[in-house]
């Protein structure tokens, strides 16, 4: 039940950052907190940057753009960072959900006076359904995972074989 419920609460950070909209010219600062705010509830943290810029040549935690307390540089549309949320509880088990997103030009909202970014997530991988407790999600974050979840169902299973179509069919359903 722990290892489900903190689990959760990393899912809900990596939601909030994938589903994050932020002021042009926002730092990875600014936003980390987003991936921290369910497991700071709870008393607990992780000791990490949330996520790093990814670079060529095994440059892998190329800058400037970064999601962590120490970022300071601007997110600009086009940069790809990962959003890695997680959680270790020493001599027990460790959690990390990752995903690569890239910086994109969101529309600013009716109203609204500020341009904006927003993040798309490029890595399409199921997340492990049997980890999540889904009272714990609220009606956004449901929809948010199950939409992710068809994407990657979708984009996918034209790509393997009947068997792993299958699998893929069955680890992606959606959660009611």
């Amino acid at each position: 039940d722990e290892m489900r419920t903190r689990f959760t609460q990393v899912l809900k950070g990596h939601i909030a950052i994938a589903t994050a909209r932020v002021p042009v010219g926002s730092s990875g600062s600014q936003i980390d907190t987003l991936a921290r705010m369910h497991l700071w509830r709870a008393g607990v943290d992780f000791d990490h940057g949330t996520g790093h810029g990814v670079g060529s040549y095994l440059g892998v935690h190329e800058g400037p753009q970064n999601i962590s307390k120490r970022s300071s540089g601007p997110l600009k549309p086009g940069m790809i960072v990962s959003n890695e949320p997680g959680y270790y509880k020493a001599g027990e088990f460790g959690i990390r959900i990752e995903s690569l997103v890239e910086v994109t030009q969101s529309p600013t909202p009716k109203g609204g006076e500020k341009d904006m970014l927003g993040f798309e997530t490029l890595t399409l991988a199921p997340i492990d359904r049997t980890l999540i407790d889904p009272a714990l999600l609220t009606a956004q974050e449901l929809e948010w995972l199950n939409a992710y979840h068809a994407r990657v169902r979708e984009t996918l299973t034209p790509l393997v074989d009947s068997a792993t179509a299958d699998w893929l069919g069955t680890v992606t359903a959606a959660i009611q």
